[in-house]
């Protein structure tokens, strides 16, 4: 619409034209009122209580209620009908228990999706007694069953008293023989420490067989003398050679071995013996092998070394049966005494000082050295044997020499001397 002043809009005024169906200016076509086309519908009475309503805590269930027509298939399948009446939820009571879904106390804060599941109570399991293991069943062994006092079971050690006169001619006697191979030479010598070792190892090894255990002897006896042999030739290094060698042959010897003999104690008798005869007594012919021996003078230091061995044994004896009255050890050997000790001390250093320095290279001062050096391990030798001896249970291994017992016994204390010569002669560069 234009206006006075020639534009076509105004500004907007904000009111609404009303329009009514009795307005003349205004025409509907093909409509009717709608309060007179609608009709009333009567809302029918809700199956479920209204969403505002606080929850009741049933649970709709699926129940069939038509019965099936028989010449129809298709209605054996039930239309699906919910619970309504009382009468719907008593019947099938034993088909489904909602009571799990609620708590014990009804909560108001509760949501009908949530519920606490009562916890059932632990049950015991029932604790079935295991039968009893069998105890394993060990083998008869020959070796002696573990005690409180090891030396239990072992053979009474006997007490003898030595013929004092038959032991000094035997002593004479195997001096003067000794002396005559030493001056016939270093070969003669080395049979003759060969023969030594070799017997003296069949004595420590019949005294382990008769305590009971199963050494292999011809094994250890050949070891001990390859070894003196080898130890000739090679020095030092056959010293290891021979005792991997004995290891492994000892245990290939024990491998058809009977089930009722103990190979530890067998193996371990074979290996002991062997150290304490072989390898300490192959330093005598470390000494006297010309290879290795210092100018050649092998053969002057061993004499030494047996000579000061014989004087600490003989002033031992003889001082200690004199005026013995304090034992050195009551337990391993009560008859050798600290005046026993002291008195072989003497005679040692006095033999030392007045006979070897009258043998070439021997001095004075090498003599006083060696003697003290030997009074020391000389008794720790002699003890030692005492210490088997008393362990396997017997008073001599053997009884080759009258009046002296077995061999063992005379060179228990040379075999700890000889290694310690040959160390004075080779690193104390002795005198």
């Amino acid at each position: 619409m234009k206006s006075d002043d020639g534009s076509f809009f105004e500004e907007p005024t904000g009111e609404t034209p009303a329009v009514s169906t009795t307005d003349p200016r205004v025409t509907f076509t093909g409509v009717e009122r709608a309060a007179d086309a609608a009709e009333p519908v009567e809302e029918e009475p809700s199956l479920l209580p209204h969403w505002t309503e606080a929850p009741t805590g049933q649970v709709p269930i699926v129940v069939a209620r038509d019965a099936a027509n028989l010449d129809d298939p298709w209605s054996a399948i039930p239309a699906p009908s919910w619970r309504e009446g009382e009468a719907d939820w008593v019947a099938h009571e034993d088909q489904f228990d909602a009571s799990f879904l609620a708590g014990e106390v009804r909560e108001d804060v509760s949501r009908p999706w949530e519920f606490t599941e009562t916890p059932e109570p632990p049950v015991d399991e029932e604790v079935i007694d295991e039968l009893p293991r069998p105890e394993p069943v060990h083998r008869t062994r020959t070796r002696r069953p573990a005690a409180h006092q090891p030396l239990a079971g072992r053979a009474v050690r006997q007490s003898s008293s030595r013929n004092v006169s038959l032991a000094t001619l035997t002593g004479v006697l195997l001096a003067v023989l000794v002396s005559v191979i030493f001056l016939a030479g270093a070969v003669p010598v080395t049979v003759l420490v060969l023969a030594a070792l070799g017997l003296a190892s069949g004595e420590a090894y019949a005294g382990f067989r008769r305590a009971g255990a199963h050494p292999a002897t011809v094994l250890g006896i050949v070891a001990v003398v390859t070894l003196g042999i080898a130890a000739y030739n090679k020095g030092l290094p056959a010293i290891g050679a021979v005792t991997v060698l004995i290891v492994v042959l000892g245990f290939v010897w024990y491998l058809s071995a009977h089930q009722s003999i103990d190979t530890l104690d067998g193996l371990g008798a074979t290996i002991f013996v062997y150290a304490w005869i072989g390898i300490l007594g192959s330093y005598a012919l470390l000494l006297i092998a010309p290879r290795y021996s210092i100018d050649r003078h092998g053969l002057a230091y061993l004499f030494g070394a047996v000579v000061l061995t014989v004087a600490n044994d003989t002033g031992a004896l003889f001082i200690g049966r004199w005026m013995g009255r304090r034992p050195l050890n009551r337990v391993l050997s009560p008859n050798k005494t600290i005046e026993g000790l002291i008195g072989g001390t003497l005679i040692t250093l006095i033999v030392g000082v007045a006979l070897l320095p009258h043998i070439s290279p021997w001095t004075t001062t090498a003599a006083i050295e060696a003697a003290v050096a030997l009074c020391v391990v000389v008794p720790l030798g002699d003890l030692f044997e005492s210490m088997v001896k008393r362990t396997l249970g017997v008073k001599d291994l053997g009884r080759v020499l009258p009046g002296h017992g077995g061999l063992l016994d005379r060179i228990d204390g040379l075999l700890f001397a000889l290694p310690t010569m040959y160390y004075l002669v080779h690193i104390l560069k002795l005198g």
